[in-house]
């Protein structure tokens, strides 16, 4: 009696986290942050849902099997979201910040060190040419 009722309450746990892991995809404004809602909430939902079903369950293969699930998903998801974020980042995608609290630019540094070096190359370019940058030949010195 006791364990059906702490599976049940699991099983509701699973199933609440789970609605809310879906409603922050839905509502939360970006990738990272999305990643976030969906890695944590979707774990924690299949951790709490798995081990409710392994009380109802009982010890039988049903248990294995669940156990296993739950063992694969636990390395799985947070690859996935570590994968899908290096991802967004490679692919140049910024979080939406208010301010940026940062005090080394980890995210950027690739894009930023291609952007310099571009920039660099660029510039090279000009001087090679004769153009120099800090002068606008529409002002007067």
């Amino acid at each position: 009696m006791a364990i059906d009722i702490l599976s049940w309450i699991l099983i509701v746990i699973g199933g609440v986290f789970s609605i809310i892991s879906a409603v922050g995809i839905l509502r939360l404004p970006d990738i990272y942050t999305r990643m976030h809602a969906a890695g944590m909430g979707d774990t924690l939902a299949l951790g709490a849902l798995c081990v409710g079903m392994m009380l109802q369950a009982g010890w039988t293969i049903v248990t294995i099997k669940l156990a296993l699930i739950l063992l694969f998903m636990f390395f799985a998801s947070p690859t996935t979201t570590h994968a899908l974020a290096r991802a967004a980042i490679a692919g140049g995608v910024e979080p939406i910040l208010d301010e940026d609290r940062r005090e080394d630019r980890r995210l950027g540094d690739r894009s930023n060190r291609r952007e310099n070096s571009d920039n660099k190359e660029s510039e090279n370019r000009r001087n090679k040419r004769g153009i120099d940058r800090r002068h606008n030949p529409g002002e007067s010195s």
